[in-house]
């Protein structure tokens, strides 16, 4: 009878880690919705192009290398294969799978509409099976620093990776804008911003409601287990507190914008939602629903700040807010877990955000520039103007709406 139970438990755990994964992956339609939405028409089958081949890029590399690195063992022959503790290797494979693509995704959208498609998947190759597999070997993987210190002896913690996932990508994103410059027209001969619109903000909306759906599965998913009453508490809380932070985060980002710009910018808005999902994946399973809204608020003031900074002042263009909703609300969310979790410090949070955003900037600047040097990363100024639709995949995403 006993080994009935645990052979039931372990497979609704590993149908659970299943369906919360196939949530997961939902979230890439959900970038390319949202950043097909953002960018200009002329630049829409790329930014498609870039979010499809980069998820089949991921689920490869992170196959054949990525995942030995970061947990060990030899997944290309046999590691994903056979049975786990309490869920199957597999299932934990595809699950970990998913999350790589994720961070991947992000770099995406903040390097859009002049980045050569092929430089990007070159990255994407390097990114997938070595940056993020190794950073995640540091604090998932429980491995040691380069051998220099741990991170889980200062305590850090990141549930379903605020840092591991979203800063990280962030960080590459932040490697390649550098490199790359800004976007031609972004700013005039003085420096001043000039506004480049999206095409569809239907789209983009679309975008982020999927998201906000896809994420129950990236921090519901990160609890591992379902088949008990301890476990399902602890999914329905983090279900509860994900979508709380996601609500505050909207309504926050509306009402800041509406104070300080005077209109209700749905931009701002649609990344306040997303600030509030990504402020809350570090620590979704200790807050109460009032102290998730909170925090999530937080995030969608902060990203409407750091937008408007990074654009007027730092002038680094990212046509979708990538940086800022995911690597300054991720670093916040890092932050934030030591207020509703004691066990949790915020030296040792900062030593994690550090490691991980250090390593993975620099390491990401490295490959960009070797790839600057050897294929270009950057498309010509009349590619840009016709639209890397042309230029990249040869064909227009509306093309009955083109005047000729």
């Amino acid at each position: 009878m006993e080994n009935q139970i645990l052979e039931l438990q372990y497979a609704i755990d590993t149908f659970y880690f299943l369906v919360m994964g196939a949530l997961v992956m939902w979230m890439a339609a959900g970038f390319s919705m949202l950043e097909a939405g953002l960018v200009r028409s002329k630049n829409t089958a790329e930014i498609l192009t870039k979010n499809i081949g980069l998820f089949a890029i991921a689920c490869t590399m992170y196959m054949v290398y990525g995942y030995d690195v970061m947990y060990g063992g030899d997944a290309f022959l046999s590691g994903i294969s056979g049975q786990g503790e309490s869920y199957s290797n597999a299932a934990d494979f595809y699950f970990q799978v998913v999350f790589v693509a994720t961070s991947m995704s992000i770099v995406s959208g903040a390097v859009a509409e002049r980045m050569k498609l092929f430089t990007f998947f070159a990255f994407a190759v390097i990114f997938t099976t070595v940056i993020y597999p190794l950073e995640g070997s540091w604090t998932w993987g429980g491995a040691s620093v380069f051998g220099l210190y741990s991170l889980s002896d200062f305590g850090f913690y990141d549930f379903a990776g605020s840092g591991i996932v979203h800063m990280a990508g962030a960080a590459a994103a932040l490697a390649g804008v550098l490199l790359l410059g800004a976007r031609k027209g972004k700013y005039d001969k003085d420096g001043k911003s000039m506004p480049i619109l999206g095409a569809n903000l239907p789209l983009a909306t679309l975008g982020t409601f999927i998201l906000w759906m896809g994420w129950f599965g990236f921090n519901g998913g990160s609890v591992l287990a379902m088949a008990s009453k301890e476990s399902a508490d602890a999914v329905a809380m983090v279900f509860v507190n994900t979508n709380a932070a996601a609500a505050g985060g909207v309504i926050a980002a509306l009402l800041f914008a509406k104070v300080w710009f005077g209109k209700a910018d749905l931009t701002m808005t649609l990344n306040g939602a997303l600030a509030g999902l990504v402020a809350i994946t570090a620590g979704p399973d200790t807050p109460s629903v009032l102290v998730a809204t909170l925090i999530g608020a937080v995030g969608g003031i902060l990203v409407v700040l750091s937008i408007v900074w990074l654009d007027r002042k730092l002038r680094i263009d990212d046509p979708v807010g990538a940086i800022s909703v995911h690597g300054v609300v991720g670093l916040w969310g890092l932050l934030a877990v030591p207020l509703t979790n004691g066990d949790v410090t915020f030296t040792g949070q900062l030593v994690g955000a550090g490691t991980i955003f250090v390593w993975v900037f620099v390491a990401s600047g490295v490959v960009w520039f070797a790839l600057k040097t050897v294929m270009g990363i950057r498309v010509t100024k009349e590619d840009e103007d016709e639209g890397a639709d042309i230029s990249e995949c040869g064909l227009e995403a509306y093309p009955e709406f083109v005047t000729k």
